[in-house]
Parts: structure tokens; C-alpha cells; sequence
């Protein structure tokens, strides 16, 4: 199964102020930046608790008729959920990724702040593309927080927009060069009008 993050963070790196709104995720404008695409290419959604409450707030169900996963160790009322397939589960990251394979599911899209250091101490984050807003918050909730060691990234793609977007996509867990293994490929830098 493949476990991927796609998110948006100011260029200070966090993914929400401190009371978790995202009204800054819009400077920059809001102009294609393969969100859509890869959307289309995951068959459910893991969240934590904060995320779902974040987006229960959004007026329509963010997700339409893609399958959620809500992580919470404490009961959910899901019942405001209309027109949506959430369902609460708990657990350490791998027995989730256990369940959802075991039920077929092929590639997850890992949201929220909490849920994405989760996943990636645990190292199983696959993929994760990274779109930077030109926005300075100064606080807020980090992308990244403590892990337990030091997690590789190669380096795939550089993407920049006419509205000051900078998107930046990598595959984890790829072993360092001195190693012993391979050097990453060469970055490129793929500029977007």
C-alpha cells in the first residue's frame, strides 16, 4: 500500500495557524497544482480528530464520496458527516495501514499535522509533495515535529507557479549516498506559467 501526503505550508512551514485556520493557504492564488490529479488517485483518507473538525467547519464535506478515515482514541459523533464514508479508527500507524490493506485499499492520502509526524516516525510515508505558500505566519502548526531518526528524501520534482507557489516533490525512506548507495537523481527545476 502506498501512503502519501500532499499539503500546502507557509514558507515558515506550517500547515495551520495556532486555531487551525487556513486562511493563509490562499496567497499566492489558488491555480492548479496537481491536488485534483492526485486526489483522484488515492482510494481513502487518513486524518486525525483536528483535521476532520478543521474541515467538518468548511460548510460542504471536503472529501465527496471518498473513503475517510478519522484516527481518534475517543469517541466521534461522525453523524454530521452528509453525504460522506467516515469511519473512526484507532491505533498505532502501521496496524491502520494493516486494516486498510487488508480491506484492499491501494494508496492513502495522509492528512494533518499530528497524523503526517505519526506516519513518518513510523516510516511509512512513501511520497510527499510539498507546496509552499509565500506567506510568513510566524506560528501556527508545524508539518514536521521530532522523529525518531533521521527519515531520507530523494528528491523528484521542483515545480514553481505564476503565483508564487513552490511546489516541491519527494519519495521517502531513500537511502543516502554515503551509504553506499546511488546518489539521488539530478534535481530539475520545472517552471510552471
Amino acid at each position: 500500500m502506498k501512503l502519501s501526503v500532499f499539503c500546502g505550508v507557509s514558507v515558515d512551514g506550517f500547515l495551520a495557524r495556532t486555531n487551525h485556520a487556513l486562511d493563509f493557504l490562499d496567497s499566492g492564488g489558488q491555480e492548479p497544482h496537481g491536488f485534483e490529479e492526485f486526489y483522484a488517485s488515492v482510494d481513502v483518507v487518513v486524518l486525525g480528530r483536528k483535521t476532520f473538525e478543521v474541515v467538518l467547519t468548511f460548510g460542504k464535506w471536503f472529501y465527496g464520496e471518498k473513503q475517510v478515515i478519522v484516527l481518534s482514541s475517543h469517541p466521534l459523533d461522525l453523524s454530521s458527516v452528509k453525504g460522506g464514508l467516515v469511519e473512526q479508527m484507532s491505533g498505532e500507524p502501521a496496524e491502520i495501514v494493516a486494516q486498510l490493506s487488508a480491506r484492499g485499499c491501494l494508496h492513502a492520502y495522509i492528512d494533518g499535522g499530528i497524523t503526517i509526524q505519526r506516519f513518518l516516525a513510523a516510516g511509512l510515508i512513501d511520497r510527499l509533495v510539498i507546496t509552499r505558500v509565500p506567506i510568513l505566519i510566524g506560528a501556527g502548526i508545524p508539518l514536521f515535529g521530532p522523529v525518531p531518526r533521521d527519515i531520507s528524501l530523494r528528491h523528484i520534482a521542483t515545480r514553481c507557479y505564476s503565483g508564487g507557489l513552490v511546489q516541491s516533490e519527494y519519495e521517502a525512506g531513500a537511502a543516502h549516498p554515503e551509504e553506499g548507495h546511488a546518489a539521488p537523481s539530478a534535481r530539475r527545476l520545472v517552471p510552471t506559467v
